[in-house]
């Protein structure tokens, strides 16, 4: 670290909210990515305090601009903002918080490593995990006592977006449960309540759609604009599938796929189109290339 002014900042109003809020008064986040930042900013919309934590002091950097411009736009739509961000690099900063959640990259050895660090940091938190697939049980071995994790699966962009998945693993608290669907509802989201499964139920049926629209485009059934075309205008999908994967990721959702292939057999095996794009570094929006230019 090289100061205090660069590894510590705010964005939003300063100091705790004034009013009752509807989730805990003061929220971490592991992890200050797209996912991160959209968690944190959900969170301070409500009226919460919320402490990003980063890995360093370039990657916080980043999280604090990412941060702005989300909550930017938000009040350009006419949205209050009543709580506050602060992006730290210090995990010792997640002290005190009633509710810490991991936000960092699908791989799990990552994941039980960060998790295992807010249980030290935060010993009284309750935890959740943004994963999208990996199993809440295996996760829940990194912890102390596992029945302080809940998986909470957000969807991108957060801040709009009106679902979030609620994985109970078998270790999960009950009241954990009742106090996490409180906690969505505060945010204005509609929780759904999943057992821990593999990819749970919108992984699960998301990627079974997408990849089955990647082997249409594989065989010449349609192009890529007219699969989704079906699907949006047919299916009333907001996006299609092939659109969608480009949002999420081609990298993620090949991760998934691989995940799912493993625990459920081979009609989650990934195309060789997913496979191929990946490798040639076109993962979606993120690189400006994917199934679509971006």
């Amino acid at each position: 670290m090289t100061g205090a002014a660069e590894t510590r900042g705010t964005v939003g109003p300063a100091g705790l909210p004034e009013v009752p809020v509807p989730v805990p008064v003061r929220v971490g986040v592991y992890g200050g990515g797209r996912m991160g930042g959209g968690i944190a900013h959900a969170f301070a919309a409500v009226g919460a305090a919320v402490t990003v934590v980063e890995g360093d002091d370039r990657a916080a950097h980043a999280a604090r601009e990412r941060i702005a411009a989300s909550l930017a736009k938000a009040r350009e739509r006419g949205m209050e903002v009543r709580g506050a961000i602060e992006v730290v690099v210090d995990p010792d900063a997640l002290a005190g918080c009633a509710l810490v959640l991991e936000a960092v990259p699908e791989a799990a050895d990552l994941k039980t490593r960060v998790l295992a660090r807010i249980a030290q940091a935060a010993p009284d938190a309750a935890i959740g995990s943004n994963t999208s697939s990996l199993p809440i049980d295996a996760l829940a071995d990194a912890l102390p006592d596992p029945s302080r994790l809940i998986g909470l699966h957000f969807f991108n962009p957060v801040p709009v977006s009106d679902l979030v998945e609620i994985v109970v693993g078998a270790r999960t608290a009950p009241e954990l449960v009742v106090r996490s669907r409180a906690w969505v509802d505060g945010l204005g989201k509609t929780p759904i309540v999943v057992r821990d499964s593999p990819g749970f139920a919108s992984s699960r049926l998301g990627v079974a759609i997408a990849l089955e629209a990647m082997r249409m485009l594989e065989e010449g059934v349609a192009s890529a604009e007219d699969i989704d075309r079906a699907m949006t205008l047919g299916y009333r999908h907001p996006t299609g599938p092939l659109r969608t994967t480009d949002i999420v990721g081609l990298d993620v959702r090949l991760a998934i796929a691989e995940h799912l292939e493993r625990e459920l057999g081979s009609r989650f095996a990934p195309p060789q189109v997913l496979r191929d794009l990946v490798a040639a570094g076109r993962l979606g929006r993120k690189t400006g290339q994917g199934f679509y230019a971006w």
